[in-house]
């Protein structure tokens, strides 16, 4: 578990860089995610560490695993581009947690969902949730922060969530909002999908001075840094969309993941193609290989149709 801090330690943090014109995380909130993929093999649900960003006005829940695999691909990247001659290096990423993210702007009542399939970055833009929560009386401790519970039916699931009211933003995660405070941990009642608690920290951000809202440089002498799949490499504490992203619908971006699972080799060669052609003067083409293994097995979406 992360090392937890006082409530009046983050309420501190949050209320920090009001001035800020891009909003940056004060406070992170951990979860260990769980979910009931596949009904028939309950004994292997899937598992993924969370993070919820938390910034003044705004939140990032995005995969705290993938943010590592990140951080250790850009390092290995690095070292093997210093001890090769010509700039050619052949690595071999292999991806940790998923690549999706949501946004949260609860003042404007908006969410944002991050997409990277392959080559290139999707954006979905979409309103907040409306969720009818009924508020208990009940209350539990999670990392020294004080907290209520509420439940709701979502998505054709019914949620218990234990939020707390000190900390100001009403955001959580996933898709869960609405509440008057940061929601620490969720549940469904059958326990299938499950949002727990893994600590809470405040956070450092100390960017370099070429780094503070574009990430490291990749213009210049020398060999062109490229992390192949969407606009890794950035900080994850500044809560920000992707510039570079494409706009797209989540009708529209089911039919590209569709495209993907039917046909992969053919995708992937579609997108790199694309890529290169829009690929600076001077700059070698990519050449990538994915290799896709068999698609799991999904019979339980975190997204339930309601019963009529």
């Amino acid at each position: 578990m992360k090392t937890p801090l006082i409530t009046s330690t983050l309420l501190i943090a949050i209320a920090a860089s009001a001035s800020a014109q891009t909003d940056t995380a004060q406070v992170l909130v951990h979860y260990k995610f769980t979910q009931v993929r596949d009904t028939t093999n309950r004994d292997h649900p899937y598992t993924e560490n969370m993070a919820l960003y938390i910034g003044k006005s705004s939140s990032a829940y995005r995969s705290y695993d993938n943010i590592l695999e990140q951080a250790e691909a850009k390092k290995q990247l690095q070292a093997a581009l210093a001890s090769s001659p010509d700039g050619h290096v052949n690595i071999q990423r292999h991806r940790r947690g998923s690549g999706a993210e949501y946004y949260e702007f609860p003042n404007k009542k908006e969410l944002a969902r991050k997409e990277p399939l392959v080559m290139e970055t999707y954006l979905i833009d979409d309103a907040m949730p409306a969720m009818d929560w009924k508020i208990s009386s009940d209350t539990a401790t999670y990392g020294g922060l004080h907290c209520q519970k509420a439940t709701t039916h979502f998505k054709g699931r019914d949620y218990t969530a234990w939020f707390c009211p000190d900390m100001p933003l009403h955001v959580g995660p996933w898709k869960l909002n609405g509440l008057p405070g940061v929601i620490v941990e969720a549940y469904d009642a059958k326990k299938d999908v499950q949002f727990m608690f893994d600590g809470v920290e405040k956070v450092v951000f100390t960017p370099k001075a070429d780094e503070k809202l574009s990430g490291p440089k990749s213009d210049g002498p020398g060999p062109r840094l490229i992390m192949v799949g969407g606009d890794d490499g950035g900080d994850p504490n500044i809560i920000q969309l992707p510039k570079n992203a494409i706009k797209t619908t989540d009708k529209e971006f089911t039919k590209l993941e569709a495209a993907m699972r039917k046909d992969p080799d053919a995708f992937v060669q579609s997108q790199v193609a694309m890529h290169n052609a829009n690929r600076p003067a001077g700059t070698d083409p990519v050449r990538i290989n994915i290799k896709m293994g068999p698609p799991p097995v999904v019979n339980n979406p975190i997204e339930l149709a309601d019963k009529k």
